[in-house]
């Protein structure tokens, strides 16, 4: 079925190191971003709205970590949908999606109403992009898995109406935990994650009138809690209209529109 939005929609499905997948409804062409959960909790979800896979045009993948492709073999069995990425990202994923299911896209897009705009992140994949998404006049900003953000996207990024951007770990939470130290390098480092004090310092500099809702992502279940992530947040913003969101793993967000 078809969803006939007149302003853009979105809603986190799955969100952390287990898998994550969010959807974008923007009028009749509308997208899934990531499939990291499986092909049947993603048509589960869906059904919650009234949705199913018919609903939506392609999948944007941000990179080809597991928690973010997962379900997408299944996906690709099941339905028709194409997979819009990079060309740079095939490398990753040539062995799971046939080329005919692709649409390459480039660094600005158009597909109707919608305007697709890329953000190169910097994680340790060949390729790992967000998204600026926008749909008459309104927009989303897609933003997990990253070292950092390069400050010429930080312009990009100002004054939109939807964040999402993950806030990884809490910085002493990691150091003082459980993970090696390899690995603890690997998260802080230019292409791992970003830590909420990393996150909530972006946000204070790209905010503004018009945005409306901050969805915190990609929390780790060792190194941070909800808590933190959204008083650290919170605490750089000050007084503020925005409504402040935790993307959880397992549960749905809500469905919001602006």
């Amino acid at each position: 079925m078809q969803c006939l939005c007149t302003n853009i929609k979105f809603q986190t499905l799955a969100s952390g190191s287990k898998g994550n997948c969010a959807i974008v409804l923007c009028g009749n062409i509308n997208f899934i971003i990531d499939a990291g959960i499986t092909y049947l909790s993603i048509k589960r979800k869906l059904e919650v709205n009234n949705l199913d896979f018919s609903s939506f045009f392609g999948i944007l993948i941000t990179h080809s970590h597991s928690d973010h492709i997962k379900g997408l073999e299944n996906i690709l069995k099941h339905t028709k949908l194409k997979i819009l990425i990079p060309k740079k990202m095939y490398e990753e994923l040539s062995e799971i999606v046939p080329k005919d299911r692709i649409i390459f896209i480039e660094d600005k897009n158009k597909l109707g109403d919608v305007e697709i705009d890329l953000i190169h992140t910097s994680h340790d994949t060949i390729c790992s992009v967000g998204y600026i998404i926008t749909y008459k006049g309104k927009d989303l900003v897609y933003i997990t898995d990253t070292g950092y953000i390069n400050r010429k996207y930080l312009k990009m990024i100002k004054n939109k109406y939807i964040y999402l951007i993950e806030s990884n770990h809490d910085e002493e939470m990691l150091m003082n935990g459980v993970y090696p130290p390899f690995l603890k390098q690997r998260v802080i480092s230019d292409r791992g994650h970003l830590s909420n004090n990393t996150t909530a310092s972006y946000l204070k500099q790209i905010i503004g009138p018009n945005t409306k809702y901050i969805f915190l992502a990609h929390l780790s279940e060792k190194n941070n809690t909800e808590e933190l992530a959204y008083s650290t947040t919170k605490s750089m913003l000050g007084e503020t209209k925005i409504k402040i969101l935790i993307a959880h793993q397992d549960n749905v967000s809500p469905l919001i529109e602006v």
